[in-house]
């Protein structure tokens, strides 16, 4: 194994906060990312059913 203890996998040498930092900026844009597209996808399926809707009553 690269790491002597689990304290050393963390800190990384001297690089953990910039390793440990990146990995938490990926994921939070990918979680934003995620959510932003279930938003949109909820907002375009009540459109349509609204014109869905609509459109039937004529």
């Amino acid at each position: 194994m690269a790491f002597d203890s689990l304290s050393d996998f963390f800190q990384m040498g001297t690089h953990g906060s910039y390793v440990w930092s990146t990995y938490a900026i990926s994921f939070l844009a990918l979680a934003g990312l995620f959510l932003s597209t279930r938003m949109q996808r909820k907002q375009l399926t009540k459109s349509l059913k609204k014109r869905y809707r609509r459109e039937q009553d004529r």
